[in-house]
């Protein structure tokens, strides 16, 4: 470990440890320190489990209460572990920056300047001016800890940075070693479980609060760095090169997908709170930058663009002007922006006398104010502060991100059978009611703020073309053919393997469809198309749902080249490695030719928003290697990798998916399997968690794995910690195909599998066949218990003879080194997670229950064993970095 890091760890321990000192007596830090003392020993040392047993027995002697203060204790390390690592990133990246300037390893400048050399410096420019980089923000799964944790790890991180800028010793530093324990005992003394489940509109407040804190003001900073590279001494002095090229999305509050909590009237107030941030802060920022334009007259004269702004702005309220000249006397180019600023207030506050109706015209204005600095000779200040404002309205608009609906195809051909049966005006079901409300919400928003704001539908488990028919079918419905229907794109939501494999055949039969047609006609020929990572790993496994995907999106990519057909393709990614998680940027680059060509779009789920967004400098550095990526991605040398090692190891492929699906599905379809998991793994208990507003599983019980969502799939698997949703299936196929010599070749020079199996490694790292045993103890089916462990060890050595490492991420040092020394500590919380699990699990074998007239009765003796496991899983989560 870094000696800084290692420092910051230290100190934050050592607060902690005072804390608990305080808080529960000396005798709660010994418990702390004692189990602790006996997981590290356990972890490090091969034997016959005899430290593991002590460590099982210690937390078997502990209270209800105790055990309960021990997982808090070891939550707290985790939330302070990881800001310190984050910090830690961060501290680095901005040591690299002044090292090796704008052009770092996987930056856009470096990007830029690989496909230059390859395509020359003009074609490198039309297609940096082309890229697109699309995150979409989703609410599943939300982070598993609190808001309120959030804002003490903030911070406690804020205050972990001032200690590299003060000076040593001193009052100072004492002051922040208090402040410090201060926001520690907040931490310790703060409910790490929300008291209920958030609301969709909580969801939304979430992002709204990354945007706010970051996203508003990294976005631009990116564009910027970008062009002091490509203009060098120019830069910004002259017409910027750079473009925005982040375009925001949301499914929070559109995604209705089995969420009965999302509503047109929740659709409708989830646009409307992004837009007032937006606007707020649009606002805010046109009116900071107004201010510095102090540049008086008669150095800096106004255009006659200028004062025929000036002369339209008074006709539209001369209360307006007449304020903005009073603040800026002799300062034509100040009074106007602040003027501006004024019609964007107009715009939040709905004054429709003043407001713009579109942020076209509010960049128009800005436009003229930015030629007339020109004009005038003021090239700094026009493209400066000015830019970054005008690059902020382009970015964000007046939506600040597009709501996307998500609706399941089943959904909506119930609603037309229904409307053939009883008609539009007919007695409904409140279901079939909400769909045609869905369609007048996105005609609103649209009306509100227009076609960007909300255009995009996908059809969740699109099967055939008519589910994408439908969308447009009621459309129409919705508006009995009047002229306000609302412009919509559907977008089919490829999500099972057979769902994958006839992906062709329904895109071809969708471009038959009027409606398509009609919108090709509008937009240039542009169709998105989503591909589902979490329901093809849960139908297929891992391995064969990877590699269905990277041939889908081939095809696909040869479909759009043959109509003509921009293409983007929408990643369905999760954070977790089970629902194609790991680095997008290494994920980027393994996609087929043309499958990207400078466009990629993809989900950033829960606990990875704040992950990726909530730092700006590691936002920035995010967004960059992404970018970056793309770029990449369609350069000639990188496509013709992926293209003749796809085909040069097209048999290795063929092997692996027959096989590693076959072995996968004797597992899952093995009867009773879908009971077992839900014994073996606190499934029921992820449910109860009040972490995200949609529900866990489709219906009432799991009866089978059609019932449960990926997010819990993946999440209890982690909890558990044997991660199978991230490589079972893979240690049979590897050994089935047998050439080793092949696969390492494989593993070397093909991009697609390269990815594939460190991705896995990494799942076998945060994976533990001494923790999952005593998981998958408390079930009833040894056979399968066999099956998972039997897998588990044969995937771990091919992985590691492949790799050529003595243990999981051995060639990773730091990462490697980092999941190494967090294990130990999970391993005491999963301790905790189990012995709470066995109580629920064993009905009448503990204290706290009695039978009364043949039936158990409670005493409160489950809840508070739910409690305990909740707080487990919190903790877990944390350790692990990961949920679903």
């Amino acid at each position: 470990m870094p000696d800084p890091l290692r420092e910051d760890i230290r100190l934050l321990g050592g607060l902690l440890g005072s804390v608990l000192r305080e808080s529960g007596g000396q005798e709660l830090l010994d418990d702390v320190e004692h189990l602790r003392e006996l997981t590290i020993r356990a972890y490090g040392v091969v034997d016959d489990g005899v430290a593991l047993a002590e460590a099982a027995d210690v937390v078997a002697g502990f209270s209800q209460e105790r055990a309960e203060q021990v997982a808090r204790a070891f939550t707290c390390y985790f939330h302070l572990a990881n800001l310190a690592e984050e910090y830690h990133r961060v501290r680095v990246l901005r040591q690299r920056e002044l090292e090796a300037g704008a052009a770092i390893e996987e930056s856009l400048p470096a990007a830029f300047t690989q496909l230059a050399e390859e395509v020359g410096r003009d074609e490198a420019l039309r297609r940096l001016g082309e890229l697109e980089f699309r995150p979409v923000l989703t609410a599943h799964p939300t982070e598993a800890r609190r808001r309120a944790v959030s804002g003490a790890v903030r911070r406690i991180s804020t205050l972990l940075a001032e200690r590299d800028t003060m000076h040593l010793g001193g009052t100072s530093r004492t002051e922040n070693e208090r402040r410090l324990l201060a926001e520690i005992d907040t931490m310790w003394r703060t409910s790490p479980i929300r008291a209920s489940k958030p609301t969709v509109l909580d969801e939304v407040k979430t992002a709204m609060g990354v945007f706010d804190a970051t996203m508003f003001d990294t976005f631009p900073e990116v564009y910027r760095r970008l062009d002091d590279w490509l203009l060098d001494g120019e830069a910004g002095r002259t017409l910027p090169l750079a473009k925005p090229f982040v375009f925001l999305g949301t499914w929070i509050g559109g995604d209705r997908d089995g969420n009965p909590n999302v509503t047109a009237e929740v659709t409708r107030q989830a646009a409307t709170l992004a837009a007032e941030h937006a606007l707020t802060a649009l606002e805010n920022a046109t009116r900071a930058t107004g201010r510095k334009l102090t540049l008086e007259e008669a150095s800096t004269p106004a255009s006659a663009g200028l004062k025929a702004l000036w002369q339209k702005m008074r006709q539209l309220s001369d209360e307006l002007v007449v304020q903005a000249a009073a603040e800026s006397p002799n300062e034509p180019h100040r009074a106007a922006v602040l003027a501006i600023a004024g019609r964007i207030r107009a715009t939040r506050t709905r004054d429709a006398d003043l407001a713009y109706g579109a942020p076209e015209e509010l960049e128009a204005d800005l436009q003229v104010v930015q030629s007339s600095l020109v004009e005038a000779g003021a090239h700094r200040a026009a493209y400066g502060d000015l830019q970054r404002l005008v690059w902020q309205v382009q970015t964000f608009g007046f939506h600040l991100a597009e709501i996307e609906v998500r609706q399941h195809s089943q959904v909506h051909a119930a609603a037309l059978e229904e409307i053939a049966e009883k008609g539009v005006h007919g007695d409904l079901s409140d279901r079939t009611r909400e769909v045609l409300d869905t369609y007048r919400a996105l005609g609103a928003v649209q009306k509100r703020f227009g076609v960007r704001a909300a255009r995009r539908y996908i059809v969740s488990f699109t099967q055939a073309p008519e589910h994408l028919a439908a969308v447009y079918q009621l459309a129409e419905l919705a508006f009995e053919g009047s002229d306000d229907v609302p412009v919509i794109d559907a977008i089919p939501l490829f999500e099972t393997f057979a769902d994958l494999e006839n992906s062709v055949d329904i895109l071809e039969a969708m471009l038959e469809m009027p409606q398509v047609q009609r919108r090709l006609a509008e937009n240039g020929r542009r169709v998105e198309v989503m591909l589902g990572y979490s329901d093809s790993s849960k139908d297929v496994g891992p391995v064969a749902a990877t590699l269905a995907l990277h041939s889908a999106q081939s095809r696909i990519a040869q479909w759009a080249a043959r109509h003509g057909i921009t293409l983007t393709q929408f990643h369905g990614r999760g954070g977790a490695l089970g629902r194609g998680g790991g680095p997008a940027n290494r994920a980027v680059l393994a996609q087929p030719p043309h499958s990207v060509d400078g466009r990629f779009k993809l989900t950033e789920q829960g606990e990875v928003i704040l992950a990726r967004y909530g730092d700006p400098t590691i936002a920035a550095r995010h967004i960059e290697q992404v970018a970056a990526a793309t770029l990449l991605a369609s350069a000639p040398s990188t496509e013709e990798r992926n293209a003749t090692t796809a085909e040069r190891f097209a048999p290795v492929a063929t092997s692996l998916d027959a096989t590693s699906r076959a072995r996968f599905h004797e597992l899952v379809k093995s009867e009773g399997f879908p009971q077992w998991f839900a014994q073996v793994t606190p499934l029921e208990e992820v449910g109860l968690l009040p972490i995200g507003s949609r529900p866990a599983k489709r219906g009432l019980s799991v009866n089978s794995l059609d019932d449960l969502r990926a997010i819990p799939w993946v999440f209890s698997w982690s909890q558990a910690r044997i991660n199978l949703a991230g490589w079972y299936g893979l240690g049979t196929a590897l050994r089935e195909f047998g050439d080793l010599d092949v696969l390492r070749a494989a593993y070397t020079e093909w991009p697609l599998f390269g990815t594939l199996l460190d991705n896995i490694e990494m799942s076998l790292a945060k994976t533990d066949e001494r923790i999952a045993e005593q998981y998958l103890a408390l079930g009833d089916r040894d056979d399968l218990a066999q099956m998972v462990l039997d897998e588990l060890r044969l995937t771990r050595e091919w992985v590691l003879k492949i790799t050529g490492n003595d243990w999981p991420l051995a060639s990773r040092r730091v990462l490697g080194r980092a999941v190494q020394l967090r294990s130990p500590y999970v391993d005491a919380l999963s301790l905790l997670q189990v012995r709470a699990l066995r109580a629920l699990r064993t009905q009448g074998a503990s204290e706290g229950l009695t039978v009364d007239d043949g039936e158990w009765v409670d005493g409160g003796y489950k809840d508070r064993w739910q409690h305990l496991l909740l707080l487990t899983v919190n903790g877990v989560s944390a350790g692990l970095q990961n949920t679903g």
